[in-house]
């Protein structure tokens, strides 16, 4: 389990979506637009903007509906604050749209929110155009300047390169890493799944936050391999029957989580890594239905046991487990 998966406390249950939270999305990219600097500036005039403000943890404007669900405030772009335009695409009804990283204006009803925070409460035009904003501008805070020779670096191609002064071109990178949701193949309520809990994890109210085994791909390795090497590092288990379950950004700040599910034998003695996993354990299909209800209680120390937050692809892996036969 890696930084790509981190606890939050801050959510709220949401209707659960048929594919992972942040896979969601209805933006067309258009990308022959970004190398036509006059359509671009047309369509700045034209379009919507969403501020996002990476100095304060990639926050942006979200205002709460009264069904439970949550939207983006875009800005018209005569009113949005001073920044490098990046250009994300077109909205379905042909509005230009793009981000720009800057503090947050004060907007009456929205307050600054996180993707973790309210990702899974965003239709699905709003939880791709903030998935793709928060990336984007993470990309280009920590590519100011060239790896290879320090010189700075300026944005061109409408946000999606930035260049040096003598012509060396960058683009964003996406990291990827797996997560897996291991089960012992077994049907019905006493089916169990294998959860950890992650080292670096304490939580402020004392609970306990077990999630599904995550790491990231290493060079010249394949996903699945990394499955089968991350599982057997974390917590001392083989597995069998990868299935590939769906996929999602993870703009933290730049990964793409690809989720698989794989059988194990719950009998095989758990050894983890304890730089990585403070704990693992089986936990039956009752036990998650308690845990998502928050009704469990470990039983050695009767702290709450909680699931992941609900923006991210652990929570979808679990649920689909849980609703399986």
């Amino acid at each position: 389990m890696s930084s790509a998966e981190q606890p939050d406390i801050e959510e709220q249950p949401g209707q659960w979506p048929t594919v992972p939270p942040l896979a969601r999305n209805t933006l067309d990219r258009a990308a022959h637009h970004r190398r036509d600097p006059e359509w671009l500036e047309q369509a700045w005039k034209t379009g919507l903007v969403l501020v996002v403000d990476t100095a304060a943890t990639g926050r942006a404007p979200v205002r709460d509906r009264a069904d439970g669900s949550a939207e983006l405030v875009l800005l018209e772009s005569a009113v949005a604050p001073e920044g490098e335009r990046l250009f994300l695409g077109v909205d379905p009804d042909g509005t230009p749209l793009f981000t720009v990283d800057a503090p947050l204006p004060e907007i009456e009803g929205a307050r600054g929110r996180t993707l973790r925070d309210v990702g899974h409460r965003l239709d699905d035009r709003d939880a791709g155009l903030f998935s793709a904003a928060a990336a984007l501008v993470n990309w280009h805070v920590s590519h100011l300047f060239s790896p290879l020779t320090g010189e700075p670096t300026e944005v061109i191609e409408a946000g999606w390169s930035r260049v040096t002064a003598d012509g060396k071109q960058m683009w964003p990178r996406t990291d990827p890493a797996m997560i897996v949701l291991v089960h012992d193949g077994v049907p019905g309520p006493q089916g169990r799944c294998l959860l950890g809990r992650n080292a670096a994890w304490r939580m402020p109210d004392g609970s306990l936050r077990f999630s599904t085994l995550a790491g990231f791909v290493e060079p010249g390795e394949s996903v699945e391999a990394a499955v089968l090497r991350e599982v057997k590092e974390e917590v001392g288990i083989t597995v069998r029957d990868l299935r590939y379950e769906g996929s999602q950004a993870w703009p933290y700040p730049g990964s793409l989580m690809l989720g698989f599910s794989a059988r194990a034998d719950s009998d095989e003695p758990i050894r983890v890594d304890p730089e990585e996993i403070a704990e693992a354990r089986w936990f039956t299909r009752d036990d998650i239905a308690a845990m998502r209800g928050d009704r469990y209680r470990d039983p050695e120390t009767g702290a709450p046991a909680r699931l992941p937050m609900n923006a991210s692809i652990a929570l979808y892996l679990i649920e689909r487990w849980l609703q399986s036969p």
